[in-house]
């Protein structure tokens, strides 16, 4: 270790080429990270669609939701089996075993449920997907005076579709308002002039609603496929369905012996915006999107929507972006405050090119870390946000400790290069165990399991990488920035009214306060002990009288 300080303290060019690196390829690797709500966590949710057109809940449960557990009981890697089954349809939730491999967990899962043969006959086959992360990024509300649901559904669409052509959104989500059905509505009277029946008449629209493959036809020359595509999506398409030919050769077609007519679905699915109904946009962002990005193309979007559009309002509901703005805001304005407070405190007791140089430690230590980050596949998130807040704290404390002890050792007559080598050597087990400390204690948050451990080992990781890289900021690059600066060039430095007062105050502090203090303390080692003790006793009594 004394090679590789000496080495860089006598050859500065090394260490300038190494901050070089550090700030170049810090700033690119913050420029790619990527941002997102929470920590991306690898998906473990295995779900399984079950469909029984007209079953309850409790025949799903029963004849078939029971026989998917019961053939997953065999399969490895499965930590839990949830199950939910209402009217129709079922799914089936399994969670992958942590560390276990999904794609192998999710072929055993489809082969097991491939495997099962005493399905109800009615039942449709299953579908067995990986549920893909995603996560809310912007929502905004679309509506207007005087325009009809309907309408503003088609604007919701077109918004849409505008918003899925844009590299970086691929999941878009319209609410507010319910399905959409066609309502048919027979004339009995109507009915029996032609001799049909209501479940006749129900057979041969669902034979002629149809969109069906018939196979190909191959030749010499080509292969022609054959297809049906006699399937109505509006009323207006399925008035003219011809329903009956009767003998003397006219045609009957749903019109003549029914109403047909579009509708909304009985759901009570619909919001109001300042008593207006509305249609919600809703933005969602996978694992390989950008949050932020998202949320200020969406911004901007609707802003030029809304002038294009003036007849349609468009509201902001909610954006989870500006709580990350807030986070990032608070960070830099914590770090701006820390140099600051660095620059002035030691400027007052020791020298302001020192105070700039441990300031320099605070951005140097994030750059190297976002370097990291970025090779660990860590994301811009409130969790990760908050570990380098938190760390902003107790990046600097290290580098004054070294810088303190060169200025020392300067001031004992070395030289600048001997001094740098010196005060660096004699305080790096103090610094060294400083800062492995507390590296140790977050590092116990990777040994957390569930969600929890998921996303507060993204902290630990921040928390550590910064502190890493700020260790080697301050026994490499701090010590041999000292020692060429003029900071350590002049020992005929004469103290300015303000140093002098500094002075005077840090000498009451150190020699007629803590030295006595400490003495005692040295002297009397059980009586500190115990007064030690005592006043944790005190703490702990005052403590439970105040729940109590």
């Amino acid at each position: 270790m004394k090679r590789l300080i000496s080495y860089f303290i006598k050859y500065p060019v090394s260490v300038n080429t190494l901050l070089t690196i550090i700030s170049v390829f810090g700033f690119i690797a913050y420029t790619k990270l990527t941002a997102s709500f929470f920590p991306l966590v690898e998906s473990r949710n295995i779900n399984i669609q079950l469909v029984l057109p007209g079953a309850a809940p409790e025949e799903l449960e029963e004849g078939v939701v029971q026989l998917v557990e019961e053939k997953l009981q065999g399969v490895s890697g499965i930590e839990r089996v949830t199950s939910k089954s209402k009217e129709n349809t079922a799914s089936v939730v399994v969670e992958v075993e942590k560390g276990y491999n999904t794609s192998t967990a999710l072929e055993d899962v489809q082969n097991a449920v491939n495997g099962i043969n005493n399905f109800p006959s009615s039942l449709e086959k299953p579908i067995v997907f990986l549920v893909e992360n995603s996560f809310f990024t912007i929502n905004y509300a679309v509506s207007g005076s005087n325009i009809d649901l309907k309408a503003l559904k088609s604007y919701a669409r077109r918004i849409e579709k505008d918003l899925l052509r844009h590299d970086g959104i691929s999941k878009v989500v319209l609410a507010g308002f319910p399905q959409e059905e066609i309502e048919i509505t027979f004339d009995d009277v109507a009915l029996r002039r032609h001799n049909l029946t209501l479940e006749q008449a129900g057979l041969l629209i669902r034979s002629s609603n149809i969109d069906i493959t018939g196979g190909s036809v191959k030749t010499s020359e080509e292969e022609l496929l054959i297809r049906s595509r006699n399937k109505g999506y509006h009323a207006q398409d399925l008035e003219n369905l011809v329903l009956l030919r009767e003998e003397g050769g006219a045609v009957v077609r749903l019109k003549d012996v029914a109403e047909v007519r579009d509708r909304w679905a009985d759901d009570p699915n619909r919001i109001y915006v300042n008593g207006k109904p509305g249609v919600e946009i809703l933005v969602q962002s996978t694992d390989r999107e950008d949050l932020l990005k998202n949320a200020d193309y969406t911004k901007a979007y609707f802003a030029e929507f809304a002038k294009q559009n003036p007849q349609i309002t468009t509201t902001l509901i909610k954006d989870q972006s500006e709580t990350l703005n807030e986070r990032k805001e608070l960070l830099f304005e914590n770090g701006f405050i820390g140099m600051i407070l660095v620059l002035i405190l030691l400027s007052m007791f020791l020298n302001a090119r020192i105070a700039f140089w441990v300031a320099m430690g605070l951005p140097v230590s994030f750059l190297g870390m976002f370097i990291i980050a970025l090779y660990l596949g860590v994301t811009i998130n409130v969790i990760s946000l908050f570990g380098m807040i938190v760390v902003v704290g107790i990046l600097v404390d290290d580098g004054i400790v070294i810088s303190e002890n060169i200025y020392w050792h300067f001031e004992q007559g070395k030289s600048a290069i001997r001094a740098a080598i010196d005060g660096t050597l004699e305080v790096i087990p103090a610094v060294f165990s400083a800062v492995t400390t507390t590296m140790v204690a977050f590092s116990f948050f990777f040994m957390v399991d569930g969600r929890a451990g998921d996303f507060f080992s993204e902290l630990s990781t921040v928390v550590i990488a910064t502190l890493f890289v700020s260790l080697i900021e301050a026994l490499i690059i701090l010590p041999a920035h000292l020692a060429h600066s003029k900071a350590l060039a002049n020992r005929e430095y004469k103290k300015n009214a303000l140093e002098r007062f500094t002075d005077k105050v840090m000498y009451v502090l150190r020699d007629r306060m803590y030295a006595p203090v400490l003495r005692f303390a040295l002297n009397h080692r059980f009586a500190s002990v115990l007064i030690i003790v005592g006043l944790m006793i005190i703490t702990v009594g005052g403590y439970q009288g105040r729940t109590y």
